[in-house]
């Protein structure tokens, strides 16, 4: 079972990368997720925040759906 060994924000993508134990990495593109939501400036502003503040909650916030 592979394991996740990093979470962060990268500022040179504009991407939250994940890397696992086995090599693979998961790349999530934030302005395409908050362009899919069509989100509002506070909808930004609050996952902006999980973005730099907490990363891997907003991973599980984006694969998981739960938006509201």
């Amino acid at each position: 079972m592979k394991r996740m060994i990093f979470c962060g924000f990268n500022m040179d993508t504009a991407c939250v990368d994940l890397k696992f134990s086995d090599g693979s990495t998961i790349s999530i593109d934030c302005k395409a997720v908050e362009t899919a939501l069509d989100a509002d400036t506070w909808q930004r502003s609050k996952l902006d925040w999980l973005i730099y503040n907490k990363p891997l909650e907003y991973v599980q916030l984006v694969l998981g759906g739960d938006f509201e």
